[in-house]
């Protein structure tokens, strides 16, 4: 499956100090929710953590946040936009600081020999993967910035969402919304993850399998 490339800059001729690549291990745990039922100061090493929550609004129910209930049409979606802005903002100011340290740069250079094989994307996504289990909205200004950066080229992208797509944020959702059923699950909780994570590479590489024999050498940009 030849697929056409964007950016010149090989793996091999990319420069990484120990910097990039503590960085690139320090990225990796803030994004992915590992340290997320963690307690005390360690826990400021992770993004869904230091992201937080809105507070509840006095009154006869308590579970109302600013959003309030029953809101429909342009008002209650202007009010759910603005309530992924602190989340967004955070993700955008983390990225560009393990970008500056020089994470993308050692995901690429470690990483590429994995996922161009197993998905047809550069390591340098890996980053975005991570993030996907736990923030969609970090994970999607990830996604732009590999464009912007000219690290994906158009084919790469669709790949790349279509693993992000099914399941996203699974590990929040699963341990929040799922908790309701572990207690009635015949098969350890991993189980059930560790399934929808696998389906999440095999439907990305049915896109992909999709795109070689349909879109063979065509600018799916265009």
């Amino acid at each position: 499956m030849s697929e056409p490339q964007e950016n010149s800059t090989s793996p091999e001729t990319l420069e990484v100090g120990l910097k990039g690549y503590i960085a690139l291990v320090v990225a990796i745990i803030f994004f992915s929710g590992v340290l997320s039922s963690s307690k005390g100061w360690i826990t400021a090493l992770d993004f869904s953590t230091i992201t937080g929550t809105f507070g509840m609004i006095k009154g006869a129910n308590q579970s109302f946040t600013f959003l309030g209930a029953g809101g429909t049409g342009a008002r209650y979606a202007f009010l759910f936009g603005l309530s992924l802005v602190p989340a967004v903002m955070l993700a955008l100011g983390c990225i560009e600081i393990f970008t500056h340290l020089g994470a993308l740069r050692a995901a690429q250079k470690l990483l590429t020999v994995i996922l161009r094989p197993v998905l047809g994307i550069p390591g340098a996504c890996a980053l975005t993967l991570v993030t996907a289990l736990q923030s969609t909205d970090a994970a999607a200004i990830m996604t732009k910035q590999l464009r912007d950066g000219s690290i994906t080229n158009e084919r790469e992208r669709v790949i790349l969402v279509a693993w992000q797509y099914p399941a996203s944020g699974i590990m929040v959702n699963y341990f929040a919304s799922g908790a309701a059923l572990f207690a009635v699950l015949a098969v350890p909780i991993s189980l059930p993850l560790a399934v929808i994570i696998i389906m999440k590479f095999v439907g990305a590489n049915l896109v992909r399998l999709y795109l070689a024999f349909f879109y063979k050498g065509a600018d799916l940009s265009e």
